[in-house]
This record gives structure tokens, C-alpha cells and sequence, in this order.
């Protein structure tokens, strides 16, 4: 019986190692469009920063790849799937027969219909590729406009300051990171970022980047005039879901797929940022993670695993700043309590989000020293309704809290 998964990304390779682990007999053909080994997508920030070399960026060497029986397909476009016939169509013309088919195809770097947009010098980021020539633009000490204060363009930003470069990021909403941070929080964000010398303008939209066929800079809506050589669209993503649906299959916004990551076609999977369940797409890690736990369990014969969404956590990488933020941050309806610390000089914020006495968001900002405390009161739900008040005062023992609490469950 043969699996081919088309995408060789962390939601592929992890479905690839775990339908190994399960079921040895099962032939595994990963097929990938970049012509380089996976790689984990946060080290592009390592290797822009200069943290770490390009031969290091790849996760697994071959010999991983051969003792698990996966063949790999580098540099290998997928063009078409036939649902009928059970066959991959590939840009060099060959076709692969599947016997299970798993679409791990990612997304792509959405760049909104900004004027001057198609000029030279307007770039993404999403493979290994794009942060080779960011690093190449860097290096000649140019401006560069970040388009985009998520956590990929502050992530980026602060990495380019390794060149010391003149960066800007430049970010529509009025603060950074609504969905990560509250006000305060991105507010003591914005400071330490523009303490390490990226300037961040909020609240403003561009509205041309300017130039003749090479960028020399953007106007914002107010009128202002960005000079720039190079400018990175940090302005999200949009799932791939060309194949899936050419092939038939039910899309929305990413491919649909049910509790088992089974698409509207037999015997085809989804699985990571191409996947929609419940008519969410999270496009982040341990989403990715866990639907590839589920489509190889189920590949294997193991029919009664099934997936329930996880909890979002994300984290800012390389900008020298701690930050995680996990679950539910800014609640607006519901009976809910929070509970904040704020050290300003300290740059540190943490906040607790509290509804029927168990934790359901959280936000630490400069320091990871609660970290896993706080990943435990979130994941298993430990009730606080008797300490709720004192869990971030500094003289409390969170740890040894969570702890007891963790030792006197069922």
C-alpha cells in the first residue's frame, strides 16, 4: 500500500514519521516543491539574524529519511489529482498512484492589492529562498520597510537589525499584535522593539510603493513618504488550496476536512495550514503537529483517533524579547476575571484570563519564567477559584501550585 503526501513541510514530514512509526509495511512517498530538505519554518529567522548557517537549517539528514522508509521528492511541483483514477500529475510530467493521498500544501504570502506592488525590491517570506535575498538586500545598508506588524514582520525586523539596517515596520491596526496582546501588553511590545532600533508606526495603511521599476520607497494613507529600497509584505497568509480544489474536492477557505482529517474524497487527507476544521484555519505549529498525529493514526488502521482543535499559543523568536500568548486574550462577552502584573522598568506584563475559575488565555511579556506553569494551568484546566487573585503576584509559588494541583487529580 502506498502513501504519497504531497508537501514536505512540518505537517507532511511529521505525517510521513509518524505513519512510519505505526506501520512499517506502508510504502511513504513525500514529494516537496523547494529543492531543499525540511526545514523548520522559525529557523528563516535564525538564518536571517546570522544565528545559524544554511547547512544547518534542515531538521533531518538522509540517513533519517532511509531508516523510516521515506523516499523523498525534492524539487517536484504537484500539478493535478484525479480522485478516480488515484493519481498525482507532477510538473515533469510523471504521474504517482496513490493508495492514500495527504495534502500538507501549506499556504502562500498574501500580498494586498497595494499600487507599486509588482515593482523590484517587493518581497515575501516563506521559504528559504525569499530570506536569501532579504539577507542580500540587508547587506547593502539600505532602508527597508516592513509592511505588516505581525509576528512574522517583527520577527523579521529584529533579525535584519543583525546588518544593521534602517528598518521600519509599518502596521495597519492600531496596535501591534490585536490578536496575541491587549493594549497594555502591546504597548510595553512596541517600546522594547523600538528600543533595539526598528521604528514601528501603527494605525497607518500604505497606500503606494513608489518607484520606477525598482522600489525607492511607500506612501502611507496620511501622506507620509517611507524611503526604502527593499520592502517585505508581512501581511499574512492564505492557504494553498489549488489541487484540492481542481480535484473536486469541498474548500472554503482552506480544504475542509472532518474530525479524522479526512477530506470530501476517499482516502485523501489534509493536514497543517491547507486544512479547514470547524471553519477554522490556525496555520500555526502545534495545529499542524497534531492533524499530522491524526491523519498517519488513521492511515495506519487506528479509526478511532480523532482531532479536537488545540489551543493557540504563539511566540515572538529572535527579537531578544519573551513573549508568549496563549488562548483566549482579550474575551469580550462571557463571565470572565483577569488578573495582571506589570514591572515597567523591568519591561515584563503577564496577565491571566480567568472564566469558571480555570484559566483560559494568558500573556507573558518578557520573561519565561511562568511559562510552564502557566502551558499546565491552560492544558489541563486546574481550578484556581481559591488562589485566582495571587497566581502573578511575585511572592507566590505558581509552580509549586501547579504542582499540588497536578499531584491531587484524578
Amino acid at each position: 500500500m502506498r502513501l504519497v503526501i504531497i508537501g514536505n513541510g512540518v505537517a507532511g514530514v511529521t505525517t510521513a514519521r509518524n505513519v512510519a512509526d505505526h506501520d512499517p509495511s506502508i510504502e511513504i512517498r513525500l514529494f516537496g516543491k523547494e529543492p531543499y530538505a525540511y526545514y523548520p519554518r522559525p529557523r528563516l529567522i535564525d538564518y536571517i539574524a546570522g544565528k545559524l548557517p544554511v547547512e544547518n537549517l534542515p531538521q533531518y539528514d538522509d540517513a533519517w529519511y532511509q531508516a523510516r522508509g521515506i523516499d523523498v521528492q525534492l524539487g517536484q511541483k504537484a500539478v493535478s489529482v484525479d480522485p478516480q483514477a488515484r493519481t498525482v500529475a507532477f510538473a515533469d510530467g510523471h504521474q504517482e498512484p496513490y493508495d492514500w493521498l495527504v495534502l500538507a500544501t501549506g499556504s502562500r504570502a498574501w500580498v494586498p492589492p497595494i499600487p507599486g506592488a509588482d515593482r523590484q525590491g517587493v518581497h515575501t517570506l516563506r521559504c528559504l529562498d525569499d530570506a536569501v535575498t532579504l539577507c542580500r538586500g540587508a547587506q547593502r545598508s539600505e532602508p527597508l520597510l516592513i509592511l505588516g506588524g505581525g509576528l512574522l514582520g517583527l520577527d523579521t525586523a529584529m533579525a535584519l537589525r543583525a546588518y544593521d539596517v534602517d528598518v521600519t515596520v509599518v502596521e495597519l491596526l492600531p496596535r501591534l499584535l490585536p490578536r496575541q496582546l491587549d493594549i497594555e501588553g502591546a504597548a510595553l511590545l512596541q517600546q522594547a522593539i523600538e528600543a533595539r532600533g526598528v521604528r514601528v508606526i501603527t494605525g497607518e495603511a500604505c497606500s503606494e510603493i513608489v518607484g520606477d521599476t525598482q522600489v525607492r520607497g511607500a506612501r502611507l494613507a496620511s501622506g507620509r513618504h517611507l524611503p526604502a529600497s527593499m520592502v517585505l509584505v508581512s501581511a499574512g497568509v492564505r492557504p494553498r488550496i489549488d489541487l484540492a480544489r481542481d480535484a473536486g474536492l469541498a474548500c472554503r477557505l482552506g480544504i475542509a476536512v472532518d474530525e479524522r482529517m479526512q477530506t470530501s474524497a476517499p482516502s485523501i487527507y489534509a493536514v497543517g495550514d491547507a486544512a479547514e476544521f470547524n471553519d477554522r484555519v490556525w496555520g500555526i505549529i502545534p495545529t499542524a503537529l497534531a492533524q499530522a498525529r491524526i491523519a498517519a493514526a488513521q492511515i495506519a488502521g487506528q479509526t478511532d483517533a480523532t482531532y479536537n482543535d488545540v489551543v493557540p499559543s504563539t511566540t515572538l523568536q529572535v527579537t531578544g524579547i519573551d513573549l508568549t500568548s496563549m488562548g483566549e486574550v482579550n474575551p469580550e462577552t462571557g463571565d470572565f476575571h483577569e488578573v495582571r502584573f506589570l514591572d515597567e522598568a523591568a519591561q515584563i506584563y503577564k496577565k491571566l484570563v480567568i472564566r469558571h475559575n480555570t484559566v483560559v488565555g494568558a500573556i507573558l511579556l518578557g520573561s519565561r519564567a511562568d511559562l510552564a506553569a502557566v502551558n499546565q494551568l491552560v492544558a489541563k484546566g486546574i481550578d484556581v477559584a481559591d488562589v485566582k487573585d495571587r497566581l502573578l503576584e511575585p511572592e507566590f509559588d505558581l509552580k509549586g501550585f501547579v504542582r499540588q494541583a497536578g499531584a491531587r487529580a484524578p
